[in-house]
């Protein structure tokens, strides 16, 4: 087993590379705090990199997505875990691969918490990739999104319990999960479109729908961050949620996404405050 020191800097490098965007967050928080959200957001990754592959079929995501959510249920199998993806290795990321070392890094009193949410999450990616992401109804997409986002946010909720003694509203961190992910459809959603066949647009629905959906639920996502009153925690959920107000604002008039200088901007303005 790695030294946790030794494992410490290579995840926090390892998520560093992965994603900016939730690494400057991530580095708000401290103590134990800090360490399990970064494996919380390592293992969501791994997993997610599966369900994203553009070379994997449907069929073995699907089969890939539903085994590891049975590993994380109990004591994670590291090695049974290193077996199913073994025919795979050679296309998978390191932050796949490495998903008992992330659990690992978790803080063991909060591991549970990470494995339970990252499970219930590979079940809901592997019956959207058994179905090709095909979203029809309303219903559809609040499935969706809650499987992908929101239980980053109900499993937020359940670490700053755990971490702070902070209890927030569950359908409150639902809506804070979902008015991100709602974001980042509208911002690729003709570029899945045309490069994967995929719409998360409801039958019927304009990309005003669409961002009225992703109104309300940003509007859930302020009134979640209101009832949070550590500073290191609300800076945390700020930043991401700050950068995705900004992002909609500027698809709205137009524009892709924001520019860099507006994202350094909202992270001194998050942290000034």
């Amino acid at each position: 087993m790695k030294d946790q020191k030794i494992l410490y800097k290579e995840a926090m490098q390892v998520l560093k590379d992965t994603s900016r965007t939730f690494y400057i967050p991530i580095t708000f928080l401290k103590n134990d705090l800090k360490t399990t959200v970064a494996a919380a957001y390592l293992a969501m990754r791994a997993i997610d990199e599966i369900e994203d592959h553009e070379e994997l079929t449907n069929d073995i995501k699907f089969n890939l997505l539903t085994a590891t959510s049975e590993l994380l249920k109990g004591e994670f199998n590291a090695a049974a875990y290193e077996t199913l993806l073994s025919p795979y290795a050679n296309k998978l990321p390191e932050v796949t691969l490495r998903l008992a070392d992330w659990l690992t890094f978790c803080p063991e009193g909060s591991r549970s918490i990470i494995q339970a949410s990252t499970s219930e999450m590979a079940f809901g990616m592997a019956k959207w990739a058994k179905a090709n992401w095909q979203v029809h109804t309303r219903d559809d997409l609040d499935e969706y999104t809650y499987y992908v986002a929101g239980l980053v946010g109900t499993m937020l909720s359940e670490i700053w319990e755990w971490g702070a003694g902070i209890k927030t509203d569950r359908e409150l961190a639902i809506g804070y999960g979902r008015g991100l992910q709602a974001v980042n459809i509208l911002r690729n959603q003709h570029e899945d479109m045309d490069e994967r066949g995929v719409s998360f647009v409801p039958d019927g629905w304009t990309r005003d729908d669409l961002f009225a959906y992703a109104e309300e639920n940003l509007a859930q996502a302020d009134l979640y961050i209101k009832g949070i009153d550590k500073r290191s925690i609300k800076m945390f959920c700020r930043l991401p949620l700050a950068l995705a107000h900004k992002t909609l604002k500027a698809m709205q008039e137009g524009r892709e996404k924001i520019t860099r200088a507006e994202v350094e901007q909202t992270v001194e303005e998050v942290q000034a405050d």
